[in-house]
């Protein structure tokens, strides 16, 4: 079939809800700046100006298309790190601004921030710059209307598990907030709504040699429906020799480090991926690789050949339960790997309808309380924001969006100055605002570029990791009729372009209703996370950061066609007929990273580059999940008290 023909056949030629402009409002404002500051200064008030989320109808969450790392709010930083800001940028714009502080990043560690400050200094003025078009960083809303109702799904960050016990402060922050997670928990409606629908794997013609849906897959026995991994692979395009390895490796109980006591055994776990542990001590067919490689992805955005064999064993990969390893986590120097979760571990389960974006809504709220109407945690995911309202003059709480700061520095020495200069880019012009202090919760490896005077041992550990690319892909669709009828709620896709496809989970909260009957209309969550396996997982992580910013929307549009079209045209689902909107949230920096101790040094503590990154600097401070090497909702808070303490 000819590539127009296909096209045509998977819906490519079909209008869909692709909005990049609000009321005749740019949303996604590509900015052509590319150069630094010129000395001279105007004094003009930013208030004289009306900005596009001060207008009528600016409302980013019901943008589809690109969104995430959206056109228009990465390539003024990309120029100040080319050194192409000089040339274009025109001269420097004294608002004549001064505040107690300025956070530069507008995400849950950027808002935790403002709300430590305030609670410290109630009359404290404060002004959060984001480079993006809305607030929250990765903790994005996406919010769809079909048939009439609201959907919702996050665009980012999902839920507030941890793997570590939350801290007194942002315990007490939720807390605060009204946000419960054990009482939430209830409202995961899964077994109720999607109440016999399975798991299933799509193995794909490309990787497996023929395209088959397996609906099911192995259970313990004595579960309804229960089959044996023999029974499932059998259904499988998987080679005899491929099953059979499976079938070992899933269900014998061998020691493959024999005569090595336990700790020895989790540090030469450590040691080895979870690639190595299979094809060298398990010794599995090269076959069963594929099955297993991208399982790793969702928690570390690499596949189990960048994944330590000890993390797998802790995520209860099978291969190690004849290996006698004592439960608990592992500490190496640098590094603790995981283990048995404890007690005080946050509810997995339970999210908001929009993920984390709730928090950051919630946080908002409190901060500017009249940008939305409630005070409820149920009422935050319909509470209907006026984004007007984030930079009014008269308020001691401002947050300017599209605002990409590019220059922060002292007024005078580091050491005896009084306050701090930041200079922003912004519509094409370029602002500066003075601060008593600052707290940087933008992104790591972005500080060395905005701050000429740190340290150069600083700079370099502000360089040294590498943010997890990935993809969270949100379909809309008219209903679920494909997947009830063919049983099933999600799929494994490990060779696909999207590994992950799925039902979005359904939680009913508040005023907010998930769909209940495959009439109605419900989201498709989709996931990808671009890697190159085989190198280093900071150089994989790179080659995908460059992938994603070089891959169109069309590109994304046809695969998640051509990808639904294959798991669910059995059920009868018609891509053409049936797709509403797509939104593709592309974050080419991701979630913070985490290091890895296949690659990465062992460090003594206090050492990691996270350790000496985060230093305050004179009146800088830095706040980000970055600065703990951890990509965890509290931890992003703990950095945030941390920081507004140090500038204290």
């Amino acid at each position: 079939m000819a590539l127009r023909d296909q096209d045509k056949e998977l819906g490519m030629h079909r209008p869909i809800g692709r909005r990049d402009f609000l009321n005749g409002v740019a949303i996604a404002l590509g900015s052509s700046l590319a150069g630094g500051f010129l000395p001279d200064l105007e004094c003009v008030a930013e208030g004289a100006e009306q900005f596009a989320q001060d207008k009528p109808g600016y409302y980013p969450p019901i943008l589809t298309g690109m969104r995430g790392s959206h056109d228009g709010s990465f390539e003024v930083a990309h120029a100040a790190r080319d050194g192409n800001f000089r040339s274009n940028a025109g001269s420097l714009i004294n608002t004549g601004e001064t505040y107690d502080l300025v956070i530069v990043g507008g995400g849950i560690s950027g808002l935790a921030a403002a709300y430590f400050h305030r609670k410290q200094d109630p009359s404290a003025r404060i002004l959060i710059l984001d480079n993006h078009d809305d607030f929250g960083g990765h903790a994005k809303r996406n919010e769809f209307r079909v048939g009439g109702r609201m959907l919702l799904a996050n665009g980012g960050t999902v839920s507030i598990e941890s793997p570590f016990p939350y801290s007194a402060e942002a315990r007490s922050l939720l807390t605060e907030l009204g946000i419960e997670p054990a009482k939430f928990e209830e409202k995961f409606d899964d077994g109720k709504v999607y109440k016999g629908l399975k798991s299933a794997y799509f193995f794909d013609k490309e990787t497996f040699g023929t395209d088959r849906l397996v609906i099911g897959g192995p259970a313990p026995r004595g579960r309804e429906g229960a089959v044996s991994w023999s029974e499932f692979l059998a259904k499988t395009p998987l080679s005899e020799t491929v099953q059979k390895d499976i079938v070992r490796l899933q269900e014998a109980k061998a020691d493959y480090l024999p005569g090595l006591s336990s700790d020895e055994k989790k540090d030469k776990l450590s040691r080895m991926s979870y690639k190595d542990f299979l094809l060298k001590l398990v010794k599995v067919d090269p076959g069963v690789i594929p099955f297993y490689q991208t399982r790793t992805h969702g928690l570390f955005g690499v596949g189990i050949d960048g994944v330590s064999a000890l993390d797998c064993w802790g995520l209860r990969f099978p291969g190690f339960q004849g290996m006698n390893i004592a439960p608990g986590p592992y500490r190496r120097m640098g590094f603790t790997a995981m283990g048995e979760a404890t007690p005080e571990k946050e509810p997995y389960h339970f999210h908001f309808p929009d993920g984390n974006a709730s928090i950051a809504r919630a946080l908002i709220r409190k901060l500017i309380p009249d940008v939305a109407p409630g005070h409820t945690a149920e009422d935050i995911v319909t509470a209907e924001f006026d984004y007007s309202r984030l930079d009014r003059n008269n308020s001691a709480i401002r947050i300017r969006l599209s605002s990409t700061a590019v220059r922060v520095r002292h007024a005078g020495d580091p050491a005896s100055a009084k306050e701090v200069e930041i200079s922003y880019a912004r519509e094409k012009r370029t602002y500066n605002v003075r601060a008593k202090g600052t707290v940087l919760a933008c992104w790591n490896m972005m500080i060395p570029y905005l701050c000429a005077e740190l340290p150069d041992i600083q700079k370099q550990a502000l360089r040294y990791g590498a943010k997890v690319p990935f993809v969270y892909s949100v379909v809309a669709v008219k209903n679920w009729k494909a997947f009830h009828t063919l049983g099933i709620q999600r799929v494994s896709s490990p060779g696909m372009y999207h590994t992950g496809v799925g039902l979005d989970q359904p939680v009913s909260i508040g005023d907010y209703k998930c769909s209940q009957t495959p009439d109605e209309p419900i989201l498709i969550r989709m996931t990808r996370t671009p890697c190159m396996p085989g190198l280093p997982e900071r150089d994989q992580h790179r080659a995908g950061r460059g992938e994603l910013l070089s891959t169109s929307f069309q590109t994304f549009e046809r695969n998640i066609r051509d990808q639904l079209s294959r798991i669910l045209s059995a059920g009868g689902f018609d891509p053409a007929r049936d797709i509403e909107a797509i939104t593709v949230n592309r974050w080419p920096h991701g979630y913070a990273y985490e290091y890895n101790p296949l690659w990465d040094p062992d460090w003594p503590d206090g050492l990691r580059p996270c350790d000496i990154a985060r230093k305050r600097f004179g009146r800088i401070a830095i706040a980000n999940s970055d600065a703990a090497a951890a990509a965890y909702t509290d931890q992003a808070i703990d950095q945030a008290y941390r920081a507004v303490r140090e500038l204290a």
